[in-house]
């Protein structure tokens, strides 16, 4: 078996409830597996590519539901993800009326040893855990420490006001991380909290103006995707669908972007060398229309492989 994708941060629970109603009918908070790094980790391994996760939960009640749901989708777990003594961070979402979240975190974020298994195709990170301590420092620490090995580091910093509400230092770190990863994804609501007024191209120019960066991919909701790099641009839509929610489709969409690069050969050493305007834009078009799918469903439930070719048929 090929060695996994390395995905590191936070697995959680969400508690989703609402003032009235939520979406399984009784009012009652309902605890789901989520978090940003899972979620990836989930739609890689989904999409048929070897996963491991680098996260923290215990081994309460929510932990075992974090578990039975990382296992069940062929995630591998890394040494001391799982730890009895600590207790699994949760994200309590709060819907109202139009099914608009307002998150409440209780987390902590200390990652057990980072390290590199020889062979891995890319490393992945980004959202709270490349922002909250002392595991952010622990992630920017390993990042350099294998910034000369054959891997692909791709980053989705993933605006969360929540832990981090003021943009300017945010964003310094965002631009530090970003310096050590060859792709960078945002949304365009995390370019407008990261640099309000600034346009999506020239946020994108701004980061590819790193050495290292090679492409930037910025989500444009139901308006699709832009993809730039070093000399390539592309814009792609997307596909006309009914909406159910959007929870998880930048997930999916990020473990749709890693796949689409891995088949293309262009992972792991090649760090995205030689990517062209056609490798752009069938990755992104694949990328968005994996999203689609998810946003047809309730919550972070992305696609598999054959999932992807029956709808789109590729």
């Amino acid at each position: 078996m090929s060695t996994p994708v390395l995905v590191i941060g936070e697995a959680l629970v969400d508690i989703v409830g609402t003032a009235a109603k939520n979406r399984n009918g009784n009012g009652k908070p309902k605890a789901i597996p989520g978090g940003f790094a899972a979620n990836v980790a989930v739609g890689l391994a989904r999409m048929g590519v070897p996963t491991e996760l680098v996260a923290r939960f215990g081994t309460d009640p929510y932990g075992d539901l974090l578990g039975a749901h990382l296992f069940g989708n062929g995630v591998q777990l890394a040494p001391g993800t799982v730890d009895p003594a600590v207790r699994t961070s949760t994200a309590t979402a709060t819907l109202d009326a139009d099914g608009v979240a307002t998150y409440k975190f209780d987390m902590t974020w200390d990652p057990p040893a980072l390290s590199l298994t020889r062979g891995c195709p890319a490393i992945h990170t980004g959202s709270i855990a490349m922002m909250l301590e002392p595991g952010a420092s622990a992630i920017r620490e390993f990042l350099k420490s294998v910034a000369d090995q054959p891997v692909t580091v791709t980053l989705d910093p993933n605006a969360r006001p929540a832990i981090t509400p003021d943009p300017v230092p945010a964003w310094a770190a965002v631009r530090e991380l970003a310096a050590l990863s060859d792709l960078v994804k945002l949304s365009d609501e995390d370019c407008e909290f990261f640099r309000p007024g600034v346009s999506l191209d020239d946020i994108a120019e701004e980061l590819l103006t790193a050495e290292r960066t090679q492409c930037v991919v910025i989500t444009r909701g139901g308006s699709g995707a832009l993809g730039v790099g070093r000399s390539v641009r592309v814009e792609v839509p997307a596909p006309a669908i009914e909406v159910v929610d959007t929870v998880g489709a930048g997930d999916s969409l990020m473990a749709a972007l890693i796949t689409g690069l891995l088949r293309r050969g262009l992972l792991g050493e090649r760090r995205l060398a030689g990517l062209t305007v056609e490798d752009l834009r069938d990755v992104v078009d694949y990328a968005v229309k994996a999203a689609a799918i998810t946003c047809t469903r309730h919550g972070a439930d992305p696609p598999t492989a054959a999932e992807h070719t029956e709808k789109w048929g590729s």
